[in-house]
């Protein structure tokens, strides 16, 4: 009973604390209660509501494959029967960048980049996305958006005349689409992806080998040369080494392990094939005319 209490009391403070953050326009910086209430009464919805504003102004932002694209060919062959999972409807787009990167949010939108469908086969790639998914169904990405809600880039939305999400202009849910992809997920919540992206392999059929190798890749990327390239997977997906020696102890453990050999990559839209046209050539009969 006292929890409730205190939870009503906190509830007034907040209406209270908005209202003068409205009236006072000058004030620079957010509380630290305004931040702590913010996350108390942050729901799901919410954070897929904010999701769903950030995708526009990314997908706006970044060159987008054609459904033409051997790229989004791909991605639509790979996971067009998974378009619901666990309840979550999710929606599948290519951002046509180098970076080797993929994310999923809160509202279900999952984006691909090109440069991590050029060094991932198809059961990788998989694998890799299956992780993001897990982010979703877990809600881990709905902490990510509360994370990145209660960060000073959208302090203007406690003084806003609404006071709601939907007062974040243009500029704040990019800032806040850029925040969340860099918002770090915690080690708990990235083997617990890791063991849905598994489990997914697994439950559809795919090669659960695929799992370790996609993480060697990174973990060999990220010590490498090529390291320049991950400029956002690595910094929120720690621990490429350990996470793929659980993946393996998986494998083991199920009786399913083999050293995993990476398939063709193809990243090109189908070559249609042209119609010849052909000439039926009639072949004139001479008649012989004998003599009589």
């Amino acid at each position: 009973m006292k929890k409730v209490v205190v939870l009503g009391i906190l509830l007034a403070m907040f209406s209270f604390t908005t209202m003068n953050a409205q009236d006072d326009s000058s004030k620079k910086e957010m509380s630290t209660l305004d931040k702590a209430l913010i996350g108390l009464t942050f729901s799901d919805a919410d954070a897929a509501a904010i999701a769903q504003q950030a995708i526009v102004e990314m997908d706006a932002a970044n060159p987008v494959a054609d459904p033409t694209s051997g790229y989004a060919i791909r991605l639509n062959r790979l996971f067009g029967k998974h378009v619901s999972s666990e309840g979550v409807n999710l929606n599948y787009k290519v951002y046509l960048v180098k970076d080797i990167n993929a994310f999923a949010m809160a509202d279900g939108s999952v984006r691909v980049f090109a440069g991590l469908m050029n060094i991932m086969d198809d059961n990788e790639l998989l694998a890799v996305i299956g992780h993001e998914i897990g982010h979703v169904v877990n809600h881990d990405t709905k902490d990510a958006v509360k994370a990145a809600y209660k960060k000073d880039v959208l302090i203007d939305v406690a003084k806003s005349q609404s006071g709601t999400i939907n007062a974040l202009s243009k500029t704040q849910v990019g800032k806040l689409g850029r925040a969340m992809i860099d918002s770090k997920h915690s080690r708990k919540q990235e083997s617990q992806a890791d063991l849905f992206s598994y489990d997914f392999m697994k439950k559809n059929g795919y090669d659960v080998n695929a799992v370790e190798s996609c993480l060697r890749i990174l973990q060999k990327l990220s010590e490498g040369g090529e390291s320049s390239f991950l400029t956002k997977m690595m910094s929120s997906h720690p621990d490429s080494g350990k996470r793929a020696d659980d993946a393996r102890k998986r494998a083991v453990k199920d009786g399913l392990y083999k050293e995993y050999v990476q398939q063709k990559i193809v990243n090109t839209a189908p070559v249609t094939p042209t119609t010849k046209t052909t000439t039926t050539k009639t072949t004139a009969k001479k008649t012989a005319t004998k003599k009589k």
